[in-house]
This record gives C-alpha cells, structure tokens and sequence, in this order.
C-alpha cells in the first residue's frame, strides 16, 4: 500500500507555488545560456540544490531559500544579458 500524503494548509501550498515558478524561472534562464558545457552544469546545479532543499517543511526557512533562488536568478539574468549585450558590439579601432 502506498502512504497516503498529508494535505497542505493554504500556507504551504502558495509557499509551495512561489517554489515551483522560481524553479522554472531559473530553468528557463539557464536555458538560455549559450555554452552547452555551462548550460549541463547550471542544470546540474539547480536540481541538485532544490533537490538538497526538499525536505525543509519551517516556513521561515523555506522563504529565506526563495530569497537566496531568487538573488542567485537575478545573478544568472544579469551575466546573461551582459554577455548578451558583450557579443552584440563591435569594437571599432582607429588606424
């Protein structure tokens, strides 16, 4: 028999909503990442770190992981758009 799941209290379950959108913002992110070596470690990464994180039920602690996710994509979205912005200009050089 398989045991039965304990049902989330409405807290819980919009924490647990917050948890999955900043997982798939951070996918999506990483999708974007031109190097396909960077792209398999950044995946990596993500999933090894929600899945380390799985476990914590103290909503305290899960809202400070949110916080940290969500720094740790505003990172990833900068460096993205300056590499994006870094491979768009030409340099022009006087003779």
């Amino acid at each position: 028999m398989m045991a039965s799941k304990v049902p989330l209290n409405l807290k819980q379950f919009m924490l647990r909503q917050r948890v999955l959108k900043l997982y798939r913002e951070i996918l999506r992110s990483i999708y974007k990442v031109p190097d396909e070596s960077s792209k398999k470690e950044l995946l990596q990464w993500a999933r090894c770190d929600f899945e380390k994180h799985r476990h914590h039920t103290d909503e305290y602690t899960i809202k400070t992981l949110i916080f940290n996710g969500e720094r740790s994509l505003k990172e990833l979205q900068q460096t993205l758009e300056l590499s994006k912005a870094g491979r768009g200009t030409r340099v022009i050089r006087k003779k």
